[in-house]
């Protein structure tokens, strides 16, 4: 399973619980929030632009970094 790496322009934790809320919504994910260097990490089967779609819906801006091989 590919680990996508999305840049998601956080600045608190209410901005880190809104990318949980709109990742449970969609399911099918697990994820890490790296809130200080505002980066989010997700597994999925789920496509990039379905999974930018939603990350999209929290009203912050984000992109798409890149795939990280899995540790």
């Amino acid at each position: 399973l590919q680990k996508h790496e999305f840049f998601v322009d956080m600045t608190c934790e209410g901005c880190s619980n809104a990318v949980t809320r709109v990742l449970h919504r969609l399911g099918g994910v697990s994820f890490d929030i790296d809130l200080p260097n505002k980066k989010v990490y997700i597994d999925s089967e789920h496509n990039v632009d379905t999974l930018l779609e939603t990350l999209k819906k929290t009203g912050k801006n984000a992109s798409y970094l890149g795939e990280k091989s899995a540790q």
